[in-house]
């Protein structure tokens, strides 16, 4: 008999077989599992790092885990900049703004 401490979960337990690691099938179990999903997540990350993505207004790269197609300096509207700075502007100057909707 030989006392060994569970890989997954550290509690001690009793084995007669010298290869044993785990404590019970389910820790085996969940160990299995956990490895499973360690190796998917790992195959998951170098498919995205191959598809490596441009913005399609620009040279940007997106990220890979970036759903959109363009970056979000190309996502902002020229025009609603222009008129916010516009606004911001009459209000520095002490103008009342105008509503130009």
């Amino acid at each position: 008999m030989n006392q060994k401490h569970c890989k997954r979960c550290g509690n001690s337990f009793v084995t007669g077989i010298s290869y044993q690691i785990y404590c019970s099938a389910e820790c085996r179990e969940e160990a299995t599992k956990e490895k499973i999903s360690e190796r998917y997540a790992i195959v998951k990350r170098k498919k995205r790092a191959k598809n490596l993505k441009t913005c399609r207004s620009c040279p940007t790269k997106l990220s890979v885990y970036n759903e959109d197609s363009i970056c979000s300096t190309c996502a902002i509207d020229p025009d609603i900049v222009s008129k916010t700075l516009r606004e911001l502007k009459g209000m520095s100057n002490g103008k009342p703004i105008s509503d130009e909707s």
